[in-house]
């Protein structure tokens, strides 16, 4: 809803909490105007919130990077492993 929904929802309420002079025998107006008015703070404030979450969650991301080099003699043979591999299954 945004900030724009809740600004709306707040001057909507306030038209009929205070502005408005009709009586309904099934419905207060009045009552309305405040839950609507009470909504749109509520969406107000949310909006913020997640804003401020949204901000604080940039991180800054550091990536390594690996350059292979050209060896000029030609390629080089990969270098065997330190340590000796175990012997597979004796069948």
């Amino acid at each position: 809803m945004g900030i724009g929904g809740g600004i709306f929802l707040v001057a909507i309420g306030a038209i009929l909490a205070f502005a408005v002079r009709a009586n309904f025998s099934w419905l207060d107006v009045h009552v309305v105007g405040w839950i609507l008015m009470l909504s749109g703070a509520t969406v107000l404030a949310l909006t913020v919130w997640f804003w401020q979450q949204r901000r604080a969650r940039h991180h800054l991301t550091l990536v390594e990077e690996t350059q292979l080099m050209h060896h000029p003699t030609g390629p080089v043979p990969p270098e065997p492993p330190d340590a000796e591999l175990p012997a597979g299954p004796q069948g």
